[in-house]
């Protein structure tokens, strides 16, 4: 399971021309699933991304985490952060898992870490075509990657 996780001042996905979910302060969260992931990767990376000290203390240093901060999270189903581009242009997706093991697996992450918050996260819509906007701050983006758990 991996996860492109972005700090960010907002986001927002829009479906159809209308916003379907919208965040300010917090993370948005690219998620890809692929074949052989369970629900020991989605509690490692909630865990991961709740915990994640990212944020700015008193004294201007990534010391604080979005538990400490109250943020809110967007988490958005992102299939191609599993392309391989290892032969030719074109990427294959060959390595994300269908979406009768990856929906479920979506689903469950965006419930554990909306355990992990206390709160409500914000999703996109699973398999829909969606535009993800973002102010992407400081900017902060870091890859997460539950097959090499560093």
């Amino acid at each position: 399971m991996r996860a492109l996780l972005q700090r960010v001042s907002s986001a927002s996905v829009t479906i159809a021309g209308k916003t379907a979910s919208s965040i300010n302060t917090g993370f948005l969260v690219l998620l890809g699933i692929t074949n052989g992931d369970d629900l020991t990767d989605t509690e490692w990376l909630c865990g991961k991304i709740a915990r994640m000290r990212v944020f700015e203390d008193g004294d201007g240093k990534m010391n604080r985490s979005i538990l400490d901060n109250g943020g809110d999270i967007l988490v958005v189903s992102q299939f191609t952060l599993h392309a391989s581009t290892k032969k030719g242009n074109r990427p294959s997706f060959l390595d994300a898992a269908a979406a009768a093991v990856s929906e479920p697996l979506y689903e469950s992450f965006c419930e554990t870490l909306s355990a992990e918050l206390g709160k409500p996260v914000a999703r996109g819509i699973f398999g829909a075509d969606m535009k993800v906007s973002l102010t992407n701050d400081g900017p902060v983006t870091i890859w997460l990657d539950s097959r090499n758990r560093e």
